[in-house]
């Protein structure tokens, strides 16, 4: 962190606590994750859960019995004078009350959103104070964005060796093949010219959509490349990694767009938004990372063991000053995918798979928690036929085509998987579709788990 983000956390921190003096504390959530681990549907149901509850509606039981059953009003802060758009609840739920019912569209830039609750106070005596009022900032963004934050801590250099050596390892060296005999046919004294560029651009950008689109593999950096935002291609994007041999025009070119493209993240993201929250839920799509294969899977942790080292990783100034999250959950998402016995195996994986992560987390003096959560149910229980045996699963409407449908989806290993459940093949990843909700969202949204989760990140500040 640098001595300006460092300061700017130094002050939010004591505007905090002159705002707890007086009943109005400030938390700052950041809700964030790979792409696709569904951030903007969790942050959705988040929302009109709490709105839900604040009319009285047991939506987030859990989460008001933290409270001691004494919350009395959740409203969404009236916008102020910020650049930054706000995030769009009533959107989203206008396309899960679609007919058919729709997911919400993924999320192409910034947006934020702060929600007040108000909890009555009580005193020994039994009588009453002026309420407290707890407000959640709370930030929506790209997930493909998350992986530029490791790539603040390496030069041009060393990003480009780490990464030429990966796209020649595994399933990426396919969907990098044309890519790599582009960067192999370049002269080392390539000139700098716009056009190699952005040839070289294009080739590696589509290798990274191949990667994540074909083989779910999310250690893909630079995220702009999959998802550049509303700015579009801009000329800042025109890099790509190339061998310590090249020495030429281009590969200064190519430096110094990958250190402004760095310098543009850093102000327009990470400093603004990532030095500045006291709780993260990090959400992580598991059972998408168990179906897509072994090597998926493990690419999963290395990704998410990258971004703690960014995001969790303060030192122990910005601790003693308060300028690093207490609270960090890892959250294993699309719970309502498998059948309830299955969900406490699913807690467990998570564990496994964001162990970097959590190790990191725990190091800067965090409070550290994995949960299994579904942020807007789809299915229901039930038990089905294989082989001549009952086995748990579960029934809902498929996505592709509207049809109803009891998915057997495999087990759910407690660790990571042996060898031998790749080699079987055992687990099936359905896509269902939403059920469709009331487009006010009065009566909040069905969820597992959303509760214990939001309990244990702020039950103790109500």
């Amino acid at each position: 962190m640098d001595p300006f983000s460092l300061l700017r956390g130094v002050l939010d921190t004591a505007e905090d606590a002159a705002r707890a003096l007086v009943g109005r504390e400030r938390i700052r959530l950041a809700v964030t994750g790979l792409s696709r681990a569904g951030k903007t549907v969790f942050l959705t149901s988040l929302v009109a859960n709490l709105l839900a509850a604040g009319r009285g509606a047991r939506t987030l039981p859990l989460l008001s019995d933290a409270a001691g059953g004494r919350i009395r009003r959740v409203f969404v802060v009236p916008a102020g004078t910020e650049t930054v758009p706000r995030f769009d609840p009533d959107a989203h739920l206008g396309a899960l009350a679609a007919e058919p019912p729709r997911w919400p569209e993924r999320t192409e830039d910034f947006s934020t959103l702060s929600i007040a609750i108000d909890v009555e106070r009580r005193t020994s005596l039994g009588g009453l104070l002026p309420e407290r009022r707890l407000t959640l900032d709370l930030i929506d963004y790209p997930g493909e964005w998350l992986l530029d934050l490791p790539m603040l801590r390496q030069d041009y250099a060393a990003w480009s060796e780490e990464t030429l050596a990966r796209l020649k390892r595994g399933i990426r060296a396919g969907p990098a093949a044309e890519f790599l005999r582009f960067v192999e046919a370049l002269p080392s004294e390539a000139a700098a010219e716009d056009a190699l560029a952005r040839r070289g651009y294009t080739l590696y950008r589509d290798a990274l959509r191949a990667c994540r689109d074909t083989h779910g593999l999310r250690l893909l950096q630079p995220g702009r490349f999959l998802n550049p935002g509303p700015r579009g291609e801009a000329p800042l994007l025109w890099f790509f990694p190339l061998p310590a041999t090249a020495r030429g025009g281009l590969a200064a070119l190519c430096a110094r767009r990958h250190a402004a493209y760095l310098d543009d993240q850093r102000s327009t993201f990470l400093d603004p938004f990532f030095s500045r929250f006291q709780r993260q839920v990090v959400l992580v799509d598991v059972l998408g990372a168990l179906h897509a294969g072994e090597e998926a899977f493990h690419d999963t942790g290395d990704a998410l063991s990258a971004i703690a080292s960014v995001v969790s990783g303060a030192g122990w100034l910005e601790r003693m000053l308060g300028a690093a999250p207490t609270r960090v959950a890892f959250a294993a998402t699309k719970a309502d995918h498998v059948p309830s016995r299955a969900r406490d195996a699913l807690a467990a994986l998570v564990e496994h798979i964001a162990l970097g992560a959590r190790g990191r987390a725990a190091q800067s003096g965090a409070a550290v928690s994995c949960h299994a959560v579904a942020a807007i149910r789809c299915t229901e229980d039930t038990v089905t036929r294989l082989e001549g045996h009952s086995v748990a699963a579960v029934r809902g409407v498929l996505l592709q085509d509207g049809r109803g449908a009891t998915i057997y989806p495999g087990e759910v290993p407690m660790k990571p998987p042996e060898p031998a459940f790749w080699d079987a093949g055992l687990f099936t990843m359905p896509e269902f579709r939403p059920p469709r909700l009331d487009p006010a969202g009065s009566s909040g949204m069905p969820h597992l788990g959303l509760d214990a989760l939001l309990a244990w990140l702020i039950g103790d500040a109500l």
